[in-house]
């Protein structure tokens, strides 16, 4: 087999399909900073890397969500950068493929070195696709991002994720009131909410105002919204009870189910602590 022919058509492809491959992995590379870098602002992995990458790709999604990194100073300036660097970083790449794919017709038509050159650009591309879809990668390089993030910038650094154990099953979610829902027109002291494992962590009025740490005698209108915290299967079930008898036995089924929760934890608490003889 003479390898310095197929060497020469492959040299032709090298090149651009190397500039090509680079564009990308940078891209990806950014993305993964300004993720890590919304991370240490408060916002979750998911809610991070989504609007890192539909920044960088100016796809431009309006939620709440993005009207909330756009109302906080940090993550604007983070969500800037990612729009400037994103305009260069598609314009690189749409140019690298264009030179690719214009470079290799000109020097040839052999169906058979087109074969090799989109080979190589797949292996190429399932490499990095397998590297930016790696949890190991992903831990690897994140160590060393928040380590610069940490030292060199200014950002909040507080993960709220972490803090409130929202892998672990536990979510802040919002809870849109109906007037016939069981806790609408209800204060929260007689809705007792934390005997099932929900917290009330505010209330947003129909009018818009906010109420933050609401008290017990705070009352629960139809067409509120409530931001909680609690199990994801708990809020869902309070979300879709009604009211009357069926709704107050579904929150004593819910208070009996976290006792028996608290009883376990604390059992198992106990046999941990306890101290080997």
């Amino acid at each position: 087999m003479n390898f310095v022919p197929l060497f020469a058509v492959l040299q032709d492809f090298i090149v651009p399909i190397a500039a090509l491959l680079v564009a990308l992995a940078l891209s990806l590379i950014i993305t993964r900073v300004a993720t890590m870098a919304l991370m240490l602002t408060g916002l979750s992995r998911e809610s991070a890397r989504f609007q890192a990458r539909s920044a960088f790709t100016g796809v431009g999604f309006t939620t709440t969500e993005a009207e909330s990194v756009i109302g906080h100073p940090v993550r604007r300036h983070i969500i800037m950068m990612l729009m400037l660097l994103g305009n260069v970083g598609i314009a690189t790449f749409i140019a690298s493929l264009m030179i690719t794919m214009l470079r290799v017709s000109d020097q040839t038509q052999n169906t058979t070195d087109w074969a090799r050159g989109l080979g190589l650009l797949a292996a190429g591309l399932f490499l990095i696709w397998a590297a930016a879809s790696s949890r190991w990668v992903e831990k690897q390089l994140n160590r060393p991002i928040a380590f610069a993030l940490r030292r060199f910038t200014h950002l909040d650094v507080r993960d709220y994720v972490s803090l409130l154990e929202l892998a672990s099953g536990f979510t802040v979610s919002e809870l849109g009131v109906e007037p016939e829902d069981w806790i609408a027109d209800r204060t929260l002291e007689e809705l007792c909410l934390s005997r099932e494992g929900i917290l009330v962590l505010g209330i947003r009025r129909k009018n818009g105002n906010y109420l933050g740490a609401p008290s017990g005698t705070s009352r629960v209108c139809a067409h509120d919204t409530l931001v909680i915290y609690g199990t994801r299967y708990r809020i869902e079930e309070l979300d879709t009870r009604c009211c009357g008898p069926e709704g107050d036995a579904a929150h004593a089924a819910a208070t009996q189910e976290y006792d028996d929760y608290l009883t376990s934890v604390q059992l198992d608490e106990t046999i941990t602590t306890k101290p080997s003889k």
